[in-house]
């Protein structure tokens, strides 16, 4: 059965469910699970451990976010690969540039769609993000399995990098100034956008930025993505404030699901910035505003 191409940035279990087993279809979990933060800062736990004991979506390989689909050597967690690094990553769970890749994660997109942006970033648009992701699959009692899959062997993936989709601190302090046309959008929860919640060492948002927080992207009710006219009223704000927008978060991974609402509802020109609050908040000198702490 061969695998045919996914037509928009999110398929549905359905869609999924019809296609396992498909040829050149790899099936990415890429849970990971945030932890109650320490002092030094927020914690993460690998979801590979619930992926191997409590099961995964037939057929599904895991996606290593930690030490595989990130730089290990990164100044802050999650750090974006370089181009050779991803190439490496891609073709350790069987990934070559005729794969069909659907990712999906337990929580609420976000992890998945970090995974999804990490493609595209890298040039490859044959990727798509499960809709719901685990949480739906299993409320519809779809087919489930337990223990690893070995992924198959592939000669390569070569990735075509676009650095656009990308931005730095230096350009992020440009928007803030003024002299960038662009728009800042937070994906933290309402609390840590107002300063009043967090474990950085300082609290708040980057000055002018909208809120969009990852949470409030999918249906309470059934984790599904927003979409149609409830999608359109929750980005509104964001897509009225610029052509041009830049996500950011704590370390680039709720960032990544609103980029992918963003991109989704038809903005063309979104970017990520990768260091997010990890590295602005590391800077005693930028600003940083807090109105309800």
């Amino acid at each position: 059965m061969s695998s045919p191409v996914p037509s928009s940035p999110v398929v549905s279990t359905q869609w999924l469910a019809d296609h396992l087993g498909s040829d050149n279809l790899v099936i990415l979990d890429a849970t990971v699970f945030a932890l109650a933060p320490s002092e030094e800062g927020p914690r993460y736990l690998s979801g590979r451990d619930d992926y191997l004991t409590k099961g995964h979506i037939p057929g599904a390989v895991f996606a290593d976010l930690f030490d595989v689909f990130s730089d290990p050597a990164g100044a802050f967690d999650f750090s974006r690969p370089s181009a050779e690094q991803f190439e490496a990553a891609a073709a350790s769970v069987g990934i070559d540039n005729g794969t069909t890749v659907v990712v999906y994660d337990a929580v609420v997109g976000q992890w998945a769609a970090r995974i999804w942006w990490l493609f595209r970033a890298f040039g490859y648009d044959d990727v798509a993000v499960l809709d719901g992701g685990l949480t739906k699959w299993h409320a519809e009692t779809r087919p489930f399995s337990t223990g690893g899959v070995r992924p198959k062997s592939v000669a390569g993936f070569t990735a075509q990098s676009r650095p656009e989709l990308w931005v730095d601190k230096s350009f992020v302090e440009s928007i803030v100034a003024g002299v960038a046309d662009a728009a800042l959008v937070c994906s933290l929860p309402p609390a840590e956008f107002d300063g009043t919640a967090g474990s950085r060492p300082r609290a708040g948002h980057i000055p002018g930025s909208l809120s969009l927080p990852a949470a409030q992207l999918v249906d309470p009710a059934t984790n599904a993505f927003l979409r149609g006219d409830r999608l359109d009223e929750t980005v509104a704000a964001a897509v009225a404030a610029s052509e041009h927008l830049v996500t950011y978060c704590g370390g680039g991974i709720a960032a990544a699901a609103s980029a992918l609402a963003l991109t989704r509802a038809g903005n063309d020109h979104v970017s990520i910035y990768d260091g997010s609050l990890n590295e602005w908040a590391a800077d005693a000198d930028a600003p940083l505003q807090a109105p309800g702490a």
